[in-house]
């Protein structure tokens, strides 16, 4: 039996009804989503929140909130690609630099190469000059042969220092010095020193026996001025480096100012401290334009002293503040002017530390390196002197110089003794080797400098 066509109808208008309320209902909710993708915050790959909206967000709220923003250093984070082209740019800029030739810095390095390569013997020796005859055992040497080369082998000094005894005539002087030159080179890449005392007038080695230039003391000369001072000594230089010499123990910056003092006396330029620092620094220009290294002596200043300390113990009374007002002055200005050596004497202080000079950690290392402000190379009067030799051993003297702040050993009584104390001080601990190889570092900077070592 069938139903009545009445509810049939009704029931299919009930039906396009929720058609259509679907329909209505899925275009409202379409245009919802659309409307949320357009304008919803971009994620960053991570799924993390950008820190740029967040800013964004911030600024909208205190913007709301009628807040200005607060100045900041803070800068927003870069890119990975912004970070690697800036480390590239770093990279690049540090490259070049480290790539950069600088000078000094080749220098130093060969120097560096060089000590590295050396044993604590050779090192050692470097810092000593002695007399042919230390070096070889001979009475008398006027030549070089194979005694020569045979002692360079065993000592490799730094510097040989000749006097009128070893010199004949021109001829024989040059070729003397080539052929201990032409000796070392077999066993050393570190040219000799070649030194001699050629102050002119009463100490004069080669004026008295090769007839180079000859002069009175420079005391005669005090009151020509500057000009002649530099002339001396441009014309001593020029003179014995013609003959193969490359360093002189010159100029005298002691003043004489102390009538009874007969070591120094007219070897001074002058008895007046001022005029004194005037000249000196005069001649040490004089001495380098003339082609050899030159060396002021003898710190902190023997012209007071009554006593020769060739003989025995020299003496001087003064204090510290009284050499800087006086004595100091012409090393000082001859320090200014280039000089490449400052000799230390074995005159006793007194009134200082009662210490010879060149054994005084106070004069050489306090006043001189750092009150003077002097970093070339100290070299030590004659070793050998009466002042320190009647008193002290030759390893005991050399091991004490060297504590002491001095670089360079001149004329020790017994070389294999000075030597052997050095190296027996090293091994023990009572010396580093560091402080060798700052003196070391001094020398053959100098004779890089000077041209000596190339």
């Amino acid at each position: 039996m069938s139903k009545p066509k009445k509810n049939s109808g009704a029931k299919s208008a009930r039906i396009r009804t929720l058609v259509i309320l679907l329909l209505i209902t899925g275009a409202l909710s379409a245009y919802v989503v659309n409307g949320y993708l357009k304008n919803r915050p971009v994620e960053p790959a991570d799924g993390k929140t950008s820190d740029n909206s967040v800013k964004r967000e911030k600024k909208a709220e205190k913007s709301d909130k009628g807040e200005e923003d607060e100045p900041t250093d803070e800068k927003e984070p870069e890119t990975e690609t912004e970070k690697q082209s800036d480390e590239n740019s770093s990279s690049a800029e540090n490259t070049a630099k480290d790539t950069e030739p600088v000078e000094n810095d080749v220098k130093e390095d060969e120097i560096t190469k060089m000590m590295a390569e050396m044993s604590l013997h050779e090192k050692i020796c470097q810092l000593f000059v002695v007399t042919p005859e230390s070096l070889t055992g001979y009475d008398l040497v006027t030549q070089s042969g194979g005694a020569t080369l045979d002692a360079l082998k065993e000592y490799p000094v730094g510097g040989l220092i000749y006097f009128a005894q070893n010199l004949e005539d021109v001829e024989q002087t040059k070729t003397m010095l080539a052929s201990t030159a032409e000796s070392n080179s077999k066993v050393s890449d570190i040219p000799l020193f070649f030194a001699v005392d050629e102050e002119g007038g009463i100490v004069a080695r080669c004026a008295e026996k090769l007839g180079t230039t000859e002069f009175k003391p420079m005391y005669n000369y005090r009151d020509k001025g500057a000009d002649t001072a530099y002339k001396n000594a441009y014309t001593i230089a020029s003179d014995i480096a013609e003959l193969g010499f490359n360093l002189d123990f010159a100029p005298v910056a002691d003043t004489w100012s102390n009538p009874d003092n007969t070591v120094i006396g007219t070897r001074a330029y002058s008895d007046d401290f001022e005029q004194t620092a005037e000249l000196v620094a005069s001649a040490v220009k004089g001495f380098k334009d003339g082609g050899v290294v030159c060396s002021l002596k003898h710190f902190p200043g023997h012209g007071d002293t009554a006593e020769d300390s060739h003989v025995g113990m020299a003496s001087s009374y003064k204090t510290l503040d009284e050499l800087e007002n006086a004595e100091y002055l012409a090393f000082e200005s001859g320090i200014a002017a280039g000089a490449d050596m400052v000799m230390v004497g074995h005159i006793t202080m007194a009134n200082v530390d009662n210490q010879p000079a060149s054994l005084s950690k106070t004069i050489i290392t306090d006043e001189l390196r750092g009150k003077l402000g002097f970093d070339g190379v100290i070299v030590t009067d004659a070793l050998a002197m009466g002042a320190l030799a009647n008193y002290y051993s030759s390893d005991e003297i050399s091991v004490a110089v060297l504590k002491a702040g001095g670089d360079l050993l001149l004329m020790p009584e017994d070389l294999s003794s000075a030597v052997a104390g050095v190296e027996k001080a090293v091994k023990k601990g009572d010396l580093s080797e560091k402080r060798i190889d700052e003196s070391l570092e001094r020398v053959l900077r100098l004779k890089k400098d000077r041209g000596i070592l190339k």
